[in-house]
């Protein structure tokens, strides 16, 4: 079983980079975000690995962080989701926006991806939406309040604060994100004149 290779960029194909280990090259499969991000030919790279075995097959896929490669997993956890759709949602969003997008029920960010269609978005927000905090990486402060306000149960200022930012133009989650610095900035008592105005604050940065 492989978990990590260490070695240089031989070649980066269309959805995968082979991947040089002291002379054996492994051809790995990832994600369009990971092999724009990864590096050039000859440079060096660190990929964790997620080992597939079939009886016929043995195929590597590669990710530039282990939340990553989690999330892949548990992509593909939800029915109808495989590796090629794993890796065209991972494509499209990155492991904390996924999780907000889950957060917030989001669906129409997840359906963004290739070979997600409205049912699959729907199984992948209903199926996930209470592992996704524990895979939220830097988006796990603000998570809680983002599941509150997917579930339609968020306190009326937060609720209304958000919904004004997003009137304003901002999406969902950067409305979201915004609101929840304010709160932290403003105190749980904080109405919503108050929370737009710390909001539009944070969004101004």
């Amino acid at each position: 079983m492989i978990g990590k290779l260490k070695g240089t960029i031989d070649e980066i194909g269309e959805d995968h980079v082979l991947v040089d280990v002291h002379g054996v090259c492994y051809v790995a499969y990832c994600s369009s975000r990971t092999l724009a991000r990864i590096g050039s030919a000859g440079e060096a790279v660190v990929l964790f690995i997620e080992t597939y075995v079939r009886e016929d097959q043995l195929k590597l896929f590669g990710f530039l962080s282990a939340l990553e490669r989690e999330w892949f997993n548990l992509l593909q956890s939800v029915q109808g989701v495989g590796s090629k759709v794993a890796l065209g949602v991972l494509s499209t969003l990155t492991p904390p926006e996924l999780a907000n997008a889950i957060a917030l029920q989001d669906r129409t960010s997840i359906s963004r991806a290739p070979g997600v269609g409205p049912k699959v978005a729907m199984r992948i927000v209903t199926e996930l939406k209470n592992k996704a905090p524990a895979f939220a990486g830097e988006a796990s402060a603000g998570i809680g309040l983002k599941q509150e306000l997917g579930e339609g149960v968020a306190a009326a200022p937060v609720a209304d604060a958000v919904s004004a930012l997003t009137n304003l133009g901002y999406s969902r989650e950067q409305a979201a994100n915004a609101v929840a610095a304010a709160l932290k900035a403003g105190g749980e008592g904080a109405d919503s004149a108050r929370l737009i105005r710390l909001g539009l604050k944070e969004l101004s940065r």
